[in-house]
């Protein structure tokens, strides 16, 4: 473990993750360019988004299955084929309908990637470093969205339509190329702990799901990761490029800082759920307080916010992708080893169906305001004001399980470990006394 060739594994598992996230938000920045070349509506365009992210979130569960039955290497070379093959139809397509099944693949083949990547890391490094590790990763896998925002951009105003989607779908087959050759499930000699059967298998999920730390993983996804993809799965660039009239480059710009941002905070956050591993939970609702702030600002701003507003916003909901990590985190440590795939898959879901609903929520909202308007009329400010509020009643209604999933898994480390975890505030001063009193003694 720890290996040189554990470096190579996590060097192509790291470019397999990047990939998928490429394929994944490739819509974001050509949402434009599709409404008029499929001659669409909103509504229509967040059906592209919306069956891809319900693809990938209704796959989850079965690929943890799979991936804790078959191994990692397996599905994540077969997911970068499955993903060419859908940016494939999508070059091709002359339709909405043909457009939305290369997108449906695209779902399907992502859906095996991320989780397939976490649990490889598991069995090449050692468990002190995963915390951080997968941190890494993940937030630095998020550059995909920066190579979709700015050369995907670049090759699409410039090549076209299908020689940009042609390219995305060689991307992914080198990708699945590389992940044949240069990767294994496990090092020489170390047990895989993949389960005998499917049957077994899937016994280990219902065991997962019966965990409240399970649960609680789920919802901490949820609740901070779905505002961000959102933004750069399909809504941000028209709401940034015509909304805010920032044009395509400047757009294309400013959701990259959602990756740069996320790359540089995302280590923080491991550092932190690693040094706080009975807080994390609080990590997590940090985070959401912090994004429904930020949005609160934006959307009630008189007329049209500034720029260092909207910067402001990206960076805080660039804090909600390494902070949805943390629900791996959870499933990682309240789940055994042969069962964390599982695991992992169902926590996956949770962020990705409150996405869907809010990628679905707010196309539907935009055409309810402007019903048939041309894309300029459609994506104006306001239009955005009453759309993107959608999100705070729908992240509201998922804080509830959340909260009462935390309840029960800390009851449930106090029956089973004898671990108290105090309120927050009353950790902090009690920690205050604890300091007065060894100033007292000194």
């Amino acid at each position: 473990m720890d290996s040189r060739r554990a470096v190579v594994v996590l060097v192509i598992a790291g470019a397999a993750y990047v990939t998928a996230i490429l394929q994944r938000t490739s819509l974001s920045v050509a949402g434009v360019v599709a409404t008029d070349r499929f001659a669409v509506d909103a509504t229509a365009l967040s059906s592209l988004a919306v069956l891809q992210l319900l693809v990938y979130a209704t796959l989850q569960i079965p690929v943890g299955v799979l991936v804790d039955r078959f191994g990692p290497r397996a599905l994540i070379g077969i997911g970068a084929v499955v993903m060419a093959a859908g940016q494939l139809v999508l070059a091709i397509a002359p339709d909405i309908a043909v457009a939305v099944l290369g997108r449906i693949l695209v779902g399907a083949g992502d859906a095996m990637t991320f989780i397939s990547v976490l649990r490889l890391l598991g069995h090449w490094f050692s468990p002190r470093r995963l915390p951080v590790l997968s941190q890494w990763v993940g937030t630095l896998g998020q550059s995909g969205q920066l190579l979709s925002a700015v050369p995907l951009g670049a090759v699409l105003a410039t090549a076209g339509w299908q020689p940009a989607f042609l390219g995305l779908a060689a991307v992914s087959v080198v990708v699945a190329a590389a992940v044949l050759l240069g990767v294994r499930d496990a090092p020489p000699g170390a047990e895989r702990g993949r389960a005998a059967s499917l049957a077994i298998a899937l016994g280990q999920l219902r065991d997962a799901l019966r965990r409240p730390g399970t649960r609680l993983a789920f919802w901490a996804h949820a609740v901070s990761g779905s505002p961000g993809t959102v933004l750069v799965m399909l809504w941000g660039f028209p709401a940034l490029s015509v909304g805010l009239g920032y044009g395509p480059t400047l757009a294309s710009a400013l959701l990259s800082i959602v990756v740069v941002a996320g790359a540089l905070i995302g280590p923080v956050i491991g550092l932190l759920s690693a040094r706080f591993p009975y807080r994390r939970s609080s990590i997590v609702l940090g985070i959401v307080a912090a994004m429904g702030a930020a949005w609160a600002v934006v959307l009630l701003w008189p007329d049209r916010p500034p720029l260092a507003v909207i910067v402001g916003l990206l960076v805080v909901i660039a804090v909600g992708g390494p902070g949805s990590l943390i629900g791996f985190d959870f499933a990682r440590t309240f789940n055994p080893g042969p069962s964390q795939g599982a695991a992992s898959g169902f926590v996956n879901v949770g962020g990705f169906s409150i996405s869907v609903v809010l990628l679905l929520a707010i196309g539907l909202a935009l055409d309810a305001l402007s019903p048939g308007a041309a894309p300029a009329e459609l994506y104006a400010w306001e239009n955005w004001r009453i759309a993107f509020a959608i999100q705070f009643p729908v992240i509201a209604a998922a804080l509830v399980p959340l909260l009462l999933a935390r309840r029960r898994t800390r009851r449930r480390l106090q029956e089973d470990e004898g671990i108290a975890v105090a309120p927050l505030w009353v950790a902090m001063v009690r920690r205050r006394r604890a300091r007065r009193s060894r100033k007292d003694v000194r």
